[in-house]
């Protein structure tokens, strides 16, 4: 069986296993796909929910009773997804991150958040993943405008291993929450299996006079390829994968800090009220270092073109990290 290969017995601890040893060929949103399937088939109360995705390509075939297909209207999944916690739990509302959260961001507000309820949006192609498709389709505020809702768990995985994780431990969760995919396959980080707790930071290199905090896919990429480099100059560089915003590891970011002459948050998100943010709001309260953040600039990013090179346009790329921590440690 190929590494997207949605096969329709797999139990959970397959999906895991297979995931793992495919863990930097698959898409993440693939990994999602197979684990959800296995987790439905565990637990009848599980409600599958679909914008149009495709979902209904597996899970429908498989367990039709608890699979819903709204076609493309958001707005109207999540009130959908809120009204069939009633007689599921947990729901997953699936679609593109996008128009998932800004054009259904009242109805996730108040019907689902508001309401405390066990809904997890799921979100594939966050970020600048549809960078292709221009402005309409970069999704740049999902994740500050999610973690400001109460009750809301905010997630993004680092890699497609990480996501089976993630989505196993929200479907065991109460609450709701919002799990965000990207698009493509991307180099796995991690050389061994781990545990993954919700709201704990993975320590990805020891703390140093350099301290890289990232979330999602690329952003740890470019963490660990600039931690490195300094490492060869001579300059110790930590790395935390802040796989959860939403709570934040209050405790791992202080204990990283207490060495570091500064701090360097990246992700694929406007720098302003995302995952850098957070980290802002919790080193302020302490008066801890300096922190540089970097993401998309506060401008309408009204550019076209592949991930990768709205990425780098952005700033998000290895010698931005380099320069950024250099241009405090280097005084």
């Amino acid at each position: 069986m190929g590494a997207t290969d949605i096969a329709t017995d797999r139990s959970v601890a397959d999906v895991l296993d297979h995931v793992w040893e495919n863990r930097s060929t698959i898409q993440s949103r693939d990994a999602y796909a197979m684990v959800l399937l296995a987790l439905g088939r565990e637990n009848p109360l599980l409600a599958c929910l679909s914008n149009d995705m495709d979902f209904e390509d597996h899970f429908a075939a498989v367990l039709p009773r608890q699979y819903v297909e709204l076609g493309i209207a958001e707005q109207n999944m999540m009130t959908v997804a809120a009204g069939m916690t009633v007689a599921a739990r947990p729901v997953f509302a699936n679609g593109m991150s996008p128009f998932a959260i800004a054009r259904a961001f009242e109805q996730i507000k108040i019907d689902i958040a508001g309401a405390n309820l066990p809904v997890k949006i799921v979100a594939t192609h966050g970020g600048l993943a549809s960078g292709h498709y221009g402005p309409t389709h970069h999704s740049l505020e999902d994740v500050g405008a999610t973690r400001m809702l109460p009750n809301m768990t905010v997630v993004v995985p680092g890699d497609a291993f990480e996501t089976v994780q993630a989505t196993v431990a929200l479907a065991a969760t109460p609450g709701p929450a919002y799990l965000r995919l990207g698009r493509l396959a991307t180099d796995t980080l991690y050389e061994e299996r781990a545990e993954f707790v919700l709201g704990r930071a993975r320590v990805l290199r020891e703390p140093g006079r350099v301290l890289y905090i990232a979330t999602g896919p690329y952003p740890n990429l470019v963490a660990a390829g600039a931690a490195r480099e300094l490492a060869a100059r001579g300059i110790s560089a930590g790395h935390l994968n802040l796989h959860t915003v939403k709570p934040l590891d209050r405790e791992t970011v202080l204990d990283a800090i207490t060495s570091a002459e500064v701090v360097v948050t990246i992700e694929d998100h406007r720098a302003l009220g995302g995952m850098g943010g957070a980290v802002c709001e919790v080193v302020a309260e302490v008066g801890g270092p300096p922190v540089r953040r970097i993401g998309v600039p506060d401008v309408h990013y009204d550019l076209v073109g592949g991930e990768g090179y709205l990425l780098d346009r952005a700033g998000i790329n290895v010698p931005n990290a380099i320069a950024r921590a250099l241009d405090v440690v280097a005084r």
